[in-house]
């Protein structure tokens, strides 16, 4: 069995730091780096890059709606020509500081509000698919697993990364848990291993509601964010490689 491990990185803005992005990146196998629209300033995205390519850590564009203030996690109703301008923006301005870095940019992803709005929303899906297809369509594209997105994604050409949250909680249905919701996100290292082995085993989480949901997942998310995010994503990737599940890139798993 093989699964990717992703964080979220590269957050910091000026003096203001977010995660331990040099630890991060000991653990997992993916980076989704902040492209400035939610977080992130040139220089420190570059330094994360750089660690990721000192590390051979795979890096993907983490756009976002042009949210500072709210940390790109508050809804916004963006025309679809704004919208279409504001990723294919951010994936070119990383592209620009990986090929400084050493690295290249191998998927996006999109951040917080944007990336539940589309998992639903068809139109907006569009204007964001067609902004990866314009700037290079042999970018994947990750996306919530089990969600619409995955097939229209796929069907507009791109590769679908579905993707599982080891430190979020699920609705039945198989979308996430609202962070305004108590018990949202999970800080449990412990538990959240165990979630995520029970998912690559037999490709199910528990919901909040204690049913089980279906998710299959290629690629596993501990946000860089959570104020014991390198510890959680230590313990899930201990709990998988010790039962005998490979940890890697799911752009090399996809070569192979």
């Amino acid at each position: 069995m093989h699964v990717d491990l992703n964080s979220d990185l590269g957050e910091h803005f000026g003096s203001w730091h977010m995660g331990d992005d040099a630890a991060m990146l000991e653990v997992v196998t993916s980076a989704n780096v902040a492209c400035g629209f939610h977080a992130g300033d040139p220089k420190s995205i570059l330094g994360t890059l750089r660690l990721a390519a000192e590390r051979g850590v795979a890096v993907g564009a983490h756009v976002a709606y042009p949210d500072l203030v709210g940390f790109g996690r508050r809804p916004m109703k963006l025309s679809r020509d704004e919208l279409f301008a504001d990723v294919a923006y951010q994936i070119g301005a990383l592209r620009g500081l990986a090929e400084v870095a050493g690295t290249t940019v191998t998927y996006v992803k999109p951040h917080g509000a944007l990336y539940n709005s589309i998992a639903f929303n068809e139109a907006e899906a569009e204007a964001v698919i067609a902004a990866i297809r314009a700037v290079d369509p042999a970018l994947a594209l990750v996306c919530l697993a089990s969600s619409p997105l995955v097939q229209q994604a796929e069907a507009a050409g791109l590769r679908a990364v579905p993707e599982a949250f080891a430190d979020r909680a699920y609705e039945p249905t198989g979308a996430l848990v609202s962070r305004g919701e108590a018990g949202a996100v999970l800080s449990d290292p412990n538990e959240v291993a165990e979630r995520m082995l029970r998912l690559v085993q037999t490709g199910t989480v528990v919901a909040r509601d204690g049913s089980s949901v279906a998710v299959a997942a290629e690629s596993i998310c501990v946000h860089g964010d959570s104020p014991a995010a390198v510890e959680m994503a230590r313990a899930v990737r201990d709990r998988l490689v010790s039962a005998g599940v490979t940890l890697a890139g799911f752009a090399a798993i996809g070569a192979a």
